[in-house]
C-alpha cells in the first residue's frame, strides 16, 4: 500500500540515516520541527526520529502541509514506479501517473483534466478519484499540483526564463494562477526561489540536474546507443557524453534544438544541457529524458524478481528513445538484418530526407526526417536508398498513422491499443511492435518472443518452437520482462539482430 500510515517508518529511518540513493525517490521525509520535506539523500543533519513523518510521493507530503527542502530539492528525485500486472486498482494508479507525469497533458483549458482522465481509462471520476485517495491518500489533481510545482521550482533554479514562461511551461493557465499556487503550498513567491547563479552561457544552452537510483550501468547504455548512432543526429563521445538532436511538436508549434547529456556517478546525477530553442519546452524534455534513459527504474524492485535468472545484470536498464517514432522507424528498417545494415539504412533515410539543423556542436547537425515528410515519401526514393518494398510500405503507414491519426508512441500512450494498432499496419509483426513497446512505449513487461537473439541466450533456438518456449520461460519474469530480454542480450554476448537494431 502506498498509505502513508501503512509504509514502514522504521525501515525508512534506518534509509535515511545511511543517505543511500537506492532509496531515492521511493519516499520523502517530513520534518514536523521545521515543516519540510527531504529525499532520503538529503546531507542537512538527520532529524530526530520522533520528529519525522514518511510518504511515498512528494504528492502526499505537501498535501500534508509541507513544503520542499530547498537543498535536496525533492523535484530532482526519480520518480516512483510500482508496477503490478494482477492488482486492479494498482493498474489504474499506475496508468493515471504515468499520464498526470507526462508534461504534454498538464495544459487544461476546459478545466475538465480528472473527467478526461477518467474517461481515457474507462472509469468514472469519482471512482477514479477514490483509487488515488485509498492508494495515495491525494486526489489526482493534487498529484497533478505537485508535479507542476515541483517542475515549476526546478526551472526557478535551474534556469533564467522569464516568469511568465516558467508559468506556462509548468501547465499553469496564467500567472496569477501560478503565484497562488506558489503562496498557497509553499508559503514563499516564486521569485524567492530563484538562484543568484545561473546555469545558462550565451548559446550554449541551459543546465539541469536529473537524479537516478544507482546501479546504473553507465558504460553498456552509452555503448548500446553507440552502436546504433546515426552521424549528424546524435554523438557519444570518450568522456561519456551522449547529445542528440530533437524536434518537438507541442500544439501547434515545432520546437528544434539538441541536448547533451554526462552522467555524474559520484553524485547519482545526469547532468543535462538543453539549447535554447528547447527551454520553452524543458519540461517535455527532461520528461522524454528520463524515459530514454530510463532514470526512473527501480533496481531494487526488478533485481528481486531477475536476480537468481540473470545475477549479473543489476544495473542494466531498458535504452528508450527521445523520439518515439524515431525508434519505430528504426525497428522497421532493421528486421531480419544485422545493426549494423540497419544503421546504414538510418543513415541514408537522414541523409535524403532529414532537416538541416545549425549547433554547436560539430557532430550534431541533421533532425531524423519528420512524420508528415516520410508520409509522402514515394517508394522510389525510398527503394533509392535500398529499402525493400515491404519496410517501404511499413514505413509510410506508420508515418502517416503519427501524422495523421494521432498514434501515439512515448509512454503515456495505451499500451494494448497501440501495439494491436502497430499490427494492424502492413509490414509490422509481433516481435516489431513488442520492441516498440519495450522502448518507446516504456512497458516493462514488453517481450518480443520471436527475437533470434534471445533464442539464442536462453538456449531455446533448437527447440521446435523456440518462441514459445521463450514465452513460457518469460512468465518467471513478470511485470520486468523487457528488462529479462537487456540482461539475456547481454548475458548471451550476441548482438540483438531481427529488429533490435533502433
Amino acid at each position: 500500500m502506498n498509505r502513508s500510515d501503512r509504509i514502514d517508518a522504521d525501515a525508512c529511518y534506518r534509509a535515511l540515516c545511511s543517505h543511500d540513493a537506492r532509496f531515492d525517490g521511493q519516499f520523502f521525509t517530513a520534518v514536523t520541527s521545521t515543516g519540510i520535506y527531504c529525499r532520503p539523500v538529503c546531507r542537512v543533519r538527520t532529524p530526530r526520529r520522533e520528529n519525522c513523518r514518511f510518504f511515498e510521493h512528494a504528492a502526499q507530503a505537501e498535501h500534508a502541509g509541507f513544503r520542499p527542502c530547498l537543498r535536496c530539492r525533492p523535484e530532482l528525485a526519480p520518480m516512483d514506479r510500482h508496477w503490478s500486472t494482477e492488482d486492479a486498482s494498482a493498474i489504474l494508479q499506475q496508468q493515471a501517473t504515468l499520464w498526470l507525469d507526462d508534461p504534454q497533458h498538464w495544459r487544461d483549458a476546459d478545466g475538465n483534466m480528472g473527467e478526461r482522465l477518467a474517461g481515457r481509462l474507462g472509469v468514472s471520476d469519482r471512482h477514479l478519484r477514490r483509487v488515488f485517495e485509498d492508494r495515495l491518500g491525494v486526489s489526482p489533481l493534487q498529484y497533478l499540483l505537485t508535479r507542476k510545482l515541483l517542475t515549476a521550482k526546478q526551472l526557478l533554479a535551474d534556469t533564467d526564463l522569464p516568469i511568465t514562461q516558467i508559468a506556462l511551461a509548468s501547465g499553469f493557465a496564467s500567472v496569477r494562477r501560478f503565484n497562488a499556487a506558489f503562496i498557497d503550498h509553499y508559503c514563499l513567491n516564486p521569485t524567492q526561489l530563484r538562484r543568484a547563479t545561473s546555469t545558462r552561457d550565451s548559446g550554449q544552452g541551459t543546465v539541469v540536474r536529473l537524479g537516478y537510483r544507482p546501479p546504473y550501468d553507465v558504460a553498456a547504455t552509452l555503448a548500446f546507443f553507440r552502436q546504433r548512432l546515426i552521424e549528424g543526429v546524435a554523438f557519444v563521445d570518450d568522456q561519456q557524453r551522449l547529445g542528440q538532436t530533437l524536434r518537438m511538436d507541442i500544439g501547434d508549434r515545432s520546437h528544434r534544438g539538441w541536448l547533451v547529456t554526462e552522467f555524474d556517478e559520484t553524485r547519482c546525477q545526469l547532468v543535462l544541457r538543453v539549447s535554447d530553442e528547447l527551454r520553452e519546452v524543458l519540461p517535455q524534455v527532461i520528461h522524454r529524458l528520463r524515459a530514454a534513459l530510463d532514470l526512473d527504474a527501480d533496481p531494487g524492485a526488478i533485481n528481486a524478481v531477475l536476480n537468481g535468472a540473470f545475477p549479473a545484470g543489476d544495473g542494466l536498464r531498458v535504452p528508450g528513445a527521445l523520439d518515439g517514432f524515431e525508434l519505430a522507424v528504426r525497428a522497421v528498417l532493421g528486421q531480419q538484418i544485422t545493426v549494423a545494415a540497419a544503421r546504414t539504412l538510418a543513415q541514408r533515410l537522414v541523409n535524403r530526407f532529414g532537416e538541416p539543423l545549425v549547433t554547436p556542436h560539430a557532430a550534431l547537425s541533421r533532425l531524423f526526417p519528420a512524420p508528415e515528410v516520410l508520409a509522402q515519401a514515394g517508394g522510389d526514393a525510398l527503394g533509392e536508398l535500398g529499402i525493400v518494398k515491404q519496410r517501404q510500405a511499413a514505413i509510410v503507414a506508420l508515418a502517416r498513422g503519427v501524422a495523421e491519426h494521432g498514434l501515439m508512441l512515448n509512454g503515456s500512450a495505451d499500451v494494448p491499443a497501440t501495439i494491436a494498432a502497430l499490427k494492424a499496419l502492413p509490414g509490422i509483426g509481433d516481435w516489431t511492435a513488442q520492441y516498440i513497446a519495450m522502448r518507446a512505449l516504456r512497458w516493462p513487461d514488453a517481450f518480443p518472443a520471436g527475437d533470434v537473439a534471445l533464442h539464442k541466450a536462453l538456449g531455446v533456438q533448437d527447440h521446435k518452437h523456440p518462441a514459445r518456449e521463450a514465452e513460457a520461460a518469460s512468465l518467471a519474469w513478470k511485470p520486468w520482462r523487457s528488462y529479462a530480454v537487456v540482461r539475456a542480450w547481454s548475458a548471451g554476448h550476441v548482438t540483438p539482430h531481427t529488429g533490435a537494431t533502433a
